[in-house]
């Protein structure tokens, strides 16, 4: 079969040819649908070596749907032929996060190695994706595979923030979201279904901006200086109560403390490697929380599924036959896509 796989470290990724996988007891072969193509594959691609400790080569594609193709000796629980997203981050299985489905907050990852299928184990940029256990895979019911992918990643991980956030998004609250790509129109979509509170976006393309009024932004600004000031009084000079940082540069974040509201927070899901210096005072407002975001539970991605089969959210996507691999990458590191790449082995 044909599989992108990461060789070696700052190097493109290759289209190569490899065996399907026998799936051994407790393991399941999945059919690949649909893999979403993630920022944060970019940075992998970018990163030297020992930034992440996992050995190649690998697979890319962590966010898979797909069908059960063959099961291992002694599993139980899914059939032959049904449709499954699989949850992205693989832990152990039964340390105290893993058995309350937080497998993203594993306690024995160290041990393992890797993160998850495309992130240090084989993943779904492949016509077929070995599962090593049927706790990883959800039913998706009527959900197109295709359409059901980015769910597992581009719509659990805000939904992880968001879901943390509740308490802050009231009525005549605001809710700022930073980057409408793949995971930040997500989040709007997000916000819309769950809080009532105010939505502002912001991101330096005008063809996202009006992606994110498309999916529920009451508010869409243009990333620069002048982004604060319009913040500012569109909360009445108040700041955003909570404010999601989907791209996690230097710039990105100085602008999310810049618009955080006294005792609100800041939460950044990006990777883009910017950080912030720390000082008592000046840098946030008094009692602001500043976190990050890692994914979300297994429990979390079923609520997901349940939004998108009740029609409530829909990620945007584009597909890519598997042998465009990597054309979708490329106009994913210009800024092409609006929302998020799929790439779909059995089929566009």
């Amino acid at each position: 079969m044909k599989a992108f796989q990461l060789t070696a470290w700052q190097q493109p990724p290759e289209l190569r040819d490899v065996p399907i996988p026998e799936p051994g007891a407790g393991q399941v072969l999945v059919r690949v649908g649909g893999a979403g193509a993630c920022h944060s594959d970019l940075h992998l691609m970018e990163w030297p070596e020992g930034a992440m400790d996992v050995s190649l080569p690998f697979t890319l594609g962590h966010e898979n749907a797909g069908w059960v193709a063959a099961l291992g000796a002694g599993v139980e629980g899914v059939a032959e032929g049904e449709p499954v997203a699989v949850y992205g981050p693989w832990g152990c299985g039964r340390c105290a996060p893993c058995r309350r489905s937080a497998e993203n907050s594993c306690e024995r990852q160290a041990e393992i190695g890797a993160f998850g299928g495309g992130l240090g184990l084989d993943g779904g940029m492949a016509e077929y994706l070995l599962v090593p256990s049927s706790r990883l895979l959800l039913p998706l019911g009527d959900l197109d595979p295709r359409d059901a992918a980015p769910l597992s990643d581009a719509a659990l991980t805000p939904y992880h923030a968001i879901k943390r956030a509740l308490p802050r998004l009231h009525p005549g609250w605001t809710a700022a979201v930073i980057g409408v790509g793949g995971l930040g129109h997500m989040a709007v979509e997000l916000l819309r279904a769950l809080t009532p509170a105010r939505i502002v976006a912001v991101d330096r393309d005008p063809g996202r901006l009006v992606l994110a009024r498309e999916v529920g932004a009451d508010e869409a600004f243009a990333a620069g200086p002048e982004a604060i000031g319009e913040i500012r009084e569109a909360t009445r000079g108040l700041g955003a109560d909570v404010v999601l940082d989907i791209v996690g540069s230097d710039e990105t974040i100085a602008l999310a403390a810049a618009v955080a509201k006294v005792e609100g927070t800041v939460n950044v899901l990006g990777l883009a490697g910017g950080s912030i210096t720390w000082q008592a005072m000046g840098v946030l407002p008094w009692e602001c929380e500043l976190t990050t975001t890692y994914w979300g539970t297994a429990i979390e991605l079923m609520e997901v599924l349940e939004l998108a089969a009740a029609g409530r959210i829909r990620a945007r996507t584009r597909r890519y036959a598997l042998d465009d691999v990597a054309t979708a990458y490329d106009d994913l590191r210009a800024g092409r896509i609006d929302g998020r790449a799929v790439i779909c082995p059995a089929g566009v």
